[in-house]
């Protein structure tokens, strides 16, 4: 099958992300501009621009391309701005936050997906991106970040993710028990964490911040 992916880039863009609020003149340029089917699995890169989630192997998944331009645009990296990402997965989110910011640090706990995007991310020249392979309940820093780019949802934001903020820095995550979640940003002020409600949606959870099943007599 030949799939003439330019096309499929631009009618992402024009019939699935621009249409779901996402405005922002740079945070378009780089969804247009970077190739999302170098990022997919070859298994299922037919569907790099079709608009749903993608199968990355260990229970993870690919953001939906609507959600990854959320993302993006409610996160907006300052090009003088370093981002921690939680969930390298395909490496895809992880090459947008490059193209917007002076840095990324992305953790990933599966070794096999972390070189997966790792490889990719040198394919397409990007070498301002580190992947680490980490879990991010047991990973330590001494830095702080000014943004922080969850990829998976949470019950609760953890605070050992907000301590890694930067002051004034922000915090993008889906939050909530499925399938009724929101998104939020999370700003670290002065002397509080603040909080605003972006929109609903729903996503798979971030290994080990799931809630805990509830028993039904």
């Amino acid at each position: 099958m030949n799939i003439d992916f330019a096309r499929a880039r631009e009618t992402m863009v024009e019939q699935q992300v621009r249409p779901w609020d996402v405005l922002d003149a740079r945070v378009l340029e780089t969804i247009a501009t970077l190739p999302r089917e170098a990022f997919v699995p070859q298994a299922v890169r037919s569907l790099a621009y079709a608009d749903t989630e993608l199968p990355l192997g260990h229970g993870e998944t690919m953001m939906k391309p609507v959600l990854e331009g959320r993302t993006l645009q409610s996160l907006l990296p300052q090009a003088h701005e370093s981002v921690l990402e939680i969930g390298t997965g395909s490496g895809y989110l992880t090459a947008c936050l490059a193209h917007l910011c002076r840095e990324v640090v992305s953790l990933e706990q599966h070794a096999d997906l972390a070189d997966a995007a790792r490889a990719r991310l040198a394919a397409q020249c990007i070498a301002n991106a580190d992947v680490v392979v980490a879990d991010a309940f047991a990973w330590t820093t001494d830095r702080s970040f000014d943004a922080i780019c969850i990829t998976a949802a949470v019950e609760r934001v953890p605070a050992r993710f907000t301590d890694w903020l930067k002051p004034g820095g922000r915090l993008f995550v889906v939050r909530g028990r499925s399938p009724a979640m929101e998104a939020v940003l999370v700003h670290r002020d002065v002397n509080a964490l603040r909080t605003d409600s972006l929109f609903e949606t729903d996503l798979s959870y971030l290994a080990g911040a799931a809630p805990a099943p509830a028993f039904i007599l």
